[in-house]
C-alpha cells in the first residue's frame, strides 16, 4: 500500500514540475514575445525619423506610407507624432536653403498635405494644433485644404480657435484669390465641427459663410454655403429651444 502512496506521490509531483516547468517556457516565449515586438517597434520609428529627415522627397513620401500604416495598425506615439508635425511644417517653418541664403531647397506641398491628412487620422489635441499652424502659416492651397479638412475630422474647436483659423485663410483667399476647393473644404468642416459641438458660435463663421455664397465661387460652392449656413442656424435654433425649456422648468 506504502509503494502505490510513493508512486502516486511521485507522480503528481512529476506532473506539478512539468507544469511549472512549461509555465516558465511560456512566460519566456511570451517575454521575447513582448522584447521582440518593441524592438520592432523601435526599429519602425528610427526608418521613419531617418526617412523623414533625409534629403530626399521621395523619402519623405515612403516615411509617410510607414507612418500611415503605423496609425492604421494602432502604433502611433508621441515620435510619430513629432516626425509628421516635422514633415507638416518644413519648409514653412524648418527651412533649408542653398548656402544657407539662397533657394530654399525643402519645399514640398505634397509631403505636407500627406502629413496634414494623417494628423487629422491621429486626431490628438496636439495634432490639432499643429494643423491650426499650418492653416496660419501655409501658402499653398492643396496643403491649406488638406489641413481644414483634418481639422474638421478632429472636430475640437475649444474658444474658436479652429473655426477662427479656417475663417482668416478662407478670407485670405477671398481676397487675392478665391479658390473653390479650398472654401468647399471649409464649409464641409464648419459642418463637421457644428455637428460634433452642437452647433458654432463664431461669429466669423457666419461672416465667412456668407462671403463664400455671394462672392466669385461656381454655383454649386455658392449652393453648399447657402446649405452650410442653415444647417448652422438649426442648431442654433436647437440651443434656443433648449434654453427657453430648461428656463420654464425652473419657473
Amino acid at each position: 500500500m506504502k509503494t502505490w502512496y510513493r508512486i502516486g506521490v511521485v507522480f503528481v509531483v512529476s506532473m506539478m514540475t512539468g507544469t511549472a516547468l512549461f509555465g516558465q517556457t511560456q512566460t519566456t516565449k511570451k517575454e521575447l514575445s513582448v522584447e521582440e515586438s518593441y524592438l520592432q517597434e523601435s526599429v519602425e520609428m528610427m526608418v521613419i525619423r531617418e526617412q523623414a529627415r533625409a534629403e530626399s522627397r521621395d523619402m519623405k513620401l515612403v516615411a509617410l506610407e510607414y507612418i500611415g500604416d503605423a496609425i492604421k495598425g494602432g502604433r502611433a506615439n508621441p515620435e510619430i507624432q513629432k516626425t509628421l508635425e516635422y514633415l507638416a511644417l518644413e519648409g514653412i517653418v524648418y527651412q533649408a536653403r542653398e548656402g544657407g541664403v539662397g533657394r530654399l531647397t525643402n519645399n514640398y506641398p505634397d509631403v505636407r498635405t500627406k502629413a496634414a491628412q494623417y494628423l487629422g487620422e491621429l486626431g490628438t489635441k496636439e495634432a490639432k494644433d499643429i494643423l491650426v499652424k499650418m492653416v496660419l502659416s501655409d501658402p499653398e492651397p492643396m496643403v491649406l485644404t488638406e489641413a481644414i479638412k483634418s481639422l474638421g475630422k478632429i472636430g475640437t474647436n475649444d474658444n474658436d480657435e479652429v473655426t477662427t483659423a479656417i475663417s482668416w485663410i478662407v478670407t485670405r483667399f477671398d481676397i487675392l484669390n478665391p479658390d473653390n476647393i479650398l472654401a468647399l473644404s471649409a464649409l464641409e468642416s464648419y459642418e463637421k465641427i457644428a455637428e460634433k459641438n452642437g452647433g458654432i458660435k463664431d461669429p466669423s463663421v457666419v461672416r465667412t459663410i456668407i462671403r463664400i455664397a455671394e462672392g466669385n465661387y461656381i454655383r454649386p460652392v455658392q449652393t453648399r454655403a447657402r446649405e452650410t449656413l442653415n444647417t448652422l442656424r438649426k442648431y442654433t435654433a436647437q440651443q434656443n429651444n433648449k434654453a427657453n425649456t430648461q428656463s420654464s422648468g425652473q419657473k
